[in-house]
C-alpha cells in the first residue's frame, strides 16, 4: 500500500531580509505580512519519495541540490527521489545572498522531514481538473493559460478521512507588486489558508508554467507592465480574490473525485544537454540599449562577462537541464529549474493527450526564463533584458538557442513513464 508522512514548518525570516522579485531601490524587508510555509510529504510504496513545497522565488541549483542532498541522506535515499517546488512568491528573502536564511531553512525542512517520515500512515488517492481562471498571459504574442487546477486528493486508508490535498496552479507569484516590502507567500499562503478551513486539511500549492503568466488579481499603488493587459483587475483584496477563485474551482469537483486504495507512485530525473550562443559584442550591445531604453534595466557587468567569453574563444555555453517527474496513480508532475511559458505545459499534455500530466517551472531552482518559440521570436524582457540581472546565478549570458523549447518538449514526452 502507499504511505504518507506529511508536516509543515514555518520558514520566516527572524530579522529583515534582502527580498528578491523586483528591482526595489530599497529590497530590505519591512516587516511580515504573512508568515513564509515550507511543506514535506513523505511517500512510501516500494521504495520512499519526498516533496517539498517552498515559499521563495526559487533557488539557483547550487543551493537546490545542497538541499536535496540533505533530505535524501536524511531519508537513506536517492537525490533523485527529492522533488522541490518553489511558490515563485516575489516577496520572500534572496536565499543566494542571505546565506545565513537559506542554513535556517534547510534546518527547518530536514525536522520537517524528519517529522513526515515518523508519521507514515497507509492512504488512497484520486486525481482530478478544476479550472480558476486566476491568470493572464502577459505577453502580447499570445493569450493563451493554463487555467487548471491540478488536485490530488488524499485520503486516510482506512477511514476515508481527507488527509491531503495537493493543487496545482499557474500564475506567477507577484499578486503583490514591488511597492511591497513585506514578507508574503504571495496568494499561495491565502489559497492554503482557505482551503485547508473549508476541507479541514493540509494543502500543498505547486506552481506550473507561469513564466508568462501574470495573476489576473493585483495589489498595488502602481500598474506595472505585467497588470496593463485587458483582464487584470487591481483590488485591496486581491490575495484573497485569487484563492476564492481557486476554493470555487475545487468545490465544484472534489466530492466527486474516484479514489484508488494502491495507486503506484515513482518519482525520477532525465536529463539534458541544452546549448545557447554568446552573442556577439555588436548583438550585446544592441540587447544592452533595448534593456535600457525599454525597461530601464542597466548592468555593465553582463556585457563584460559577454566580452571575457568572446576573448577566452567560447562562442557556446552548455547547461545540463535535469527534468524530474512525480507521478501518482493517472496523476503526474514533471518539473525543471527555469521560468517555462505555459506553452509548455499545454504541448506536453495536447502530445500525451493526457489532462493529468502537468509540466512545471521553479522545480529544484529558479534560473531563468525558458520561451516557446513565438515567445523567442518577440523578444523582451523574458527572452533577452532579465539575462542582465540573473546571468550572475548561473553564469551563461543568453538564452537557449530557438528550437530548445521543441527539444526539451519532445524529451519531455519520450521520457514519461521511461
Amino acid at each position: 500500500m502507499l504511505s504518507l508522512g506529511f508536516s509543515e514548518t514555518d520558514i520566516t525570516p527572524k530579522k529583515p531580509s534582502r527580498l528578491v522579485g523586483f528591482y526595489r531601490p530599497d529590497d530590505l524587508s519591512k516587516g511580515v505580512l504573512q508568515p513564509l510555509t515550507a511543506q514535506a510529504a513523505v511517500w512510501e510504496e516500494k521504495e520512499k519519495y519526498c516533496l517539498i513545497t517552498i515559499d521563495s522565488i526559487g533557488f539557483t541549483k547550487e543551493l537546490s541540490d545542497a538541499l536535496r542532498n540533505k533530505v535524501s541522506r536524511l531519508l537513506g535515499t536517492t537525490a533523485d527521489h527529492v522533488m522541490l517546488c518553489f511558490s515563485h512568491t516575489h516577496s520572500a528573502p534572496d536565499a543566494d545572498i542571505e546565506r545565513g536564511y537559506w542554513q535556517y531553512l534547510c534546518e527547518k525542512v530536514e525536522a520537517a522531514v524528519s517529522a513526515a517520515a515518523n508519521s507514515m500512515a497507509p492512504v488512497s488517492a484520486g486525481w482530478a481538473n478544476a479550472s480558476a481562471h486566476i491568470g493572464i498571459n502577459r505577453r502580447p504574442v499570445s493569450k493563451v493559460t493554463d487555467d487548471r487546477v491540478g488536485i490530488l486528493k488524499i485520503c486516510d486508508a482506512d477511514t476515508d478521512e481527507l488527509k491531503l490535498l495537493i493543487l496545482r496552479v499557474t500564475a506567477h507569484g507577484n499578486v503583490l507588486k514591488r511597492d511591497n516590502c513585506m514578507v508574503s507567500p504571495d496568494y499561495f499562503g491565502a489559497v492554503r489558508k482557505t482551503i485547508s478551513s473549508l476541507y479541514n486539511c493540509p494543502v500543498m500549492m505547486i506552481q506550473g508554467a507561469a513564466g508568462n503568466i501574470a495573476p489576473r488579481y493585483f495589489c498595488s499603488k502602481e500598474t506595472p507592465v505585467d497588470a496593463r493587459m485587458d483582464g487584470c483587475v487591481r483590488s485591496d483584496t486581491a490575495l484573497q480574490d485569487m484563492a476564492d477563485a481557486i476554493a470555487d474551482g475545487v468545490s465544484g469537483v472534489i466530492n466527486s473525485i474516484s479514489m484508488h486504495p494502491a495507486p503506484a507512485v515513482r518519482m525520477y530525473s532525465r536529463h539534458i544537454e541544452l546549448t545557447a550562443p554568446v552573442p556577439s559584442i555588436e548583438e550585446a550591445e544592441r540587447v544592452e540599449r533595448e534593456a535600457k531604453d525599454l525597461c530601464g534595466i542597466e548592468n555593465p557587468g553582463w556585457i563584460g562577462k559577454v566580452k571575457e567569453l568572446l576573448d577566452a574563444g567560447i562562442t557556446e555555453q552548455t547547461e545540463d537541464v535535469e527534468m524530474q517527474y512525480f507521478s501518482i496513480g493517472g496523476w503526474c508532475i514533471c518539473g525543471g529549474p527555469y521560468e517555462f511559458m505555459a506553452g509548455f505545459a499545454l504541448e506536453t499534455r495536447k502530445q500525451l493527450q493526457d489532462e493529468y500530466f502537468y509540466l512545471n517551472g521553479y522545480t529544484n531552482g529558479c534560473l531563468l526564463y525558458f520561451p516557446t518559440e513565438d515567445e523567442f521570436d518577440y523578444g523582451g524582457y523574458e527572452v533577452y533584458w532579465s539575462m542582465l540581472i540573473y546571468y550572475i546565478y548561473i553564469d551563461r549570458v543568453f538564452p537557449f538557442y530557438r528550437n530548445s523549447a521543441s527539444e526539451l518538449i519532445d524529451f519531455v514526452v519520450k521520457n514519461k513513464g521511461l
